[in-house]
């Protein structure tokens, strides 16, 4: 480990352990959002999907459902950038009236067929462009900016029938693991209004485990639909990438490492969604991932570690974490799977190898740029400042995130091109481990969610998720209900193309274990 990402790390331990009673001054008195009453918003959106097919729901009616549900709960969370509710009801009702007249005619076999979302309302996070809709990403300067077109993961879900409701809120340009910005305000968790939803897709989120919405299409870049599942208790697929178009997403990079970096994927409440959700988003690349192949666990390799390392330097993973990981690890056991006690070492320096590849593509962000003048650059102390004074046009998480940028996040620049072949080797060890049958159990952050600014002492929790868009792996966070009030979540890895085995453990650990809890 480099001295300065020590130094750094061993800091935030101390921080954390200073401010940790005012963090929970901040959140003894916990609320959360209004109960769920509506059973129609307990189900999958595939029982919903089947449900409007066989003409026992319309659209127009679960369209209205949702809407009334996001109206109730937005006021505790703000997750919605903006709406498009009587749009979405004019659609609903159109595709009540194309299914009554293809059912008069007898063809409605066809007309389902290329859309198995036929109906069903979902969620966008605002980063992934729907057309016509707000595009300004938590972004002042962006503030009015709309979507041209849609994005490629969203025009793929409205050609299988899904209905958009609205976009949601996003740290400034996706840049940060809480959402929040000067343009929106903190979102907030629904199991703990003083918490954080995570980030960068903590909108949809929020959303969706309030049950304001089913299925959402969200984006990770370093664990950006990950962490806010974990903290949210929902499932997050961060996809094989290539598979899924990027296109439309804000921010773009023209780097060929950010197409293996960013991927986009689905946020569900229920872990049957998952395969549906990318078929859709896969399109006609969907058989390259084999997601009606059946997994049998019995053939299964299972890999595991609790935690990245245990250096002083790394956040401690929580205990209910650690025991989840376990549990699910004996489950998997119980039902045939092969344990293997091989650990991947390298882990105990995935902040430098993450950091050196992320921070060597070209064209990130300079959040210190000046909007009224590219070519001049504001000074970091003086934009703190201005920050910390309420007159700032930048969150403190966003200045935090230019300052990791510069520092490459404390990783000597001689020693990038060593960091970055050590990543290519570990990509090269874990593909040859994982191989077609082998999935690995790790967090998917070290604690489950925090109080609204635990960010800047618990940043490291990102070691967990990053390093595998670093690989290019897919991965998958799922919850666990633990004893405790708050969501436990853990992340399941698999070989590149081998998302199915992700989804069929997170559908294995759901029947046992049970998956989302209502807040």
């Amino acid at each position: 480990m480099e001295v300065g990402v020590w130094i750094v790390g061993v800091l935030l331990r101390v921080l954390c352990f200073i401010t940790a009673p005012f963090f929970w001054l901040r959140t003894r008195k916990e609320q959360r959002v209004p109960p769920i009453k509506d059973p129609l918003l307990m189900k999958s959106a595939t029982k919903l999907a089947a449900e409007i097919r066989n003409g026992e729901l319309t659209s127009e009616n679960l369209v209205s459902r949702y809407v009334l549900r996001i109206q109730e709960v937005n006021p505790y969370i703000n997750a919605v950038v903006e709406d498009r509710f009587q749009a979405a009801m004019e659609e609903a009702r159109d595709v009540d009236r194309k299914i009554s007249e293809a059912r008069g005619r007898g063809d409605l076999d066809k007309l389902v067929a290329d859309k198995p979302l036929l109906g069903v309302p979902f969620t966008v996070k605002e980063s992934c462009s729907l057309a016509g809709m707000s595009n300004s990403v938590g972004c002042l300067e962006f503030l009015g900016r709309r979507a041209l077109t849609d994005g490629g993961g969203v025009s793929r879900v409205r050609a299988a029938g899904g209905i958009p409701l609205l976009v949601s809120a996003t740290p400034e340009l996706c840049l940060g693991w809480e959402t929040t910005s000067l343009l929106r305000g903190h979102t907030n968790n629904p199991y703990g209004l003083a918490r954080t939803p995570g980030g960068s897709s903590g909108g949809e989120a929020a959303l969706v485990s309030s049950g304001a919405s089913v299925i959402s299409v969200s984006s990770d870049i370093a664990g950006s639909i990950r962490i806010p599942a974990a903290f949210c208790g929902l499932y997050g697929h961060k996809p094989t990438p290539g598979i899924i178009p990027i296109s439309g997403h804000i921010p773009t990079l023209q780097d060929e490492q950010y197409a293996r970096f960013l991927t986009v994927g689905p946020i569900t409440r229920y872990s049957e969604d998952l395969p549906l959700m990318m078929k859709v988003l896969a399109g006609d690349r969907a058989h390259e991932l084999d997601l009606d192949t059946p997994v049998a666990l019995h053939e299964l390799k299972v890999y595991f570690m609790t935690e990245a390392s245990r250096s002083v330097a790394f956040s401690p993973v929580e205990l209910s974490i650690q025991r989840a990981i376990l549990a699910a690890v004996q489950h998997l056991k119980s039902r045939g799977a092969t344990v293997c006690e091989d650990k991947f070492n390298d882990f105990e320096d995935a902040v430098e190898m993450s950091a050196s590849v992320f921070f060597s593509m070209k064209d990130i962000p300079n959040m210190l740029q000046d909007p009224a003048n590219p070519k001049r650059e504001k000074n970091l102390i003086l934009e703190t400042l201005k920050t910390l004074l309420g007159s700032g046009s930048r969150t403190l998480q966003a200045l935090g995130f230019e300052v990791l940028k510069r520092k490459r996040l404390f990783v000597p620049k001689e020693k990038v091109p060593h960091y970055i072949e050590r990543t290519d080797r570990l990509r090269e060890t874990m593909e040859r481990a994982l191989g077609c049958s082998g999935v690995f159990l790790f967090p998917s952050h070290s604690c489950s969610c925090h109080a609204h600014g635990g960010v800047f002492v618990k940043a490291a929790g990102v070691v967990y998720t990053m390093p595998f868009n670093a690989l290019g792996l897919p991965a998958t966070s799922v919850p666990i209900p633990g004893p405790g009030p708050r969501p436990v979540a853990v992340q399941v890895v698999a070989g590149p193309g081998q998302d199915r085995l992700c989804l069929a453990v997170a559908r294995e650990l759901e029947n046992k274990f049970g998956g989302w809890t209502p807040p």
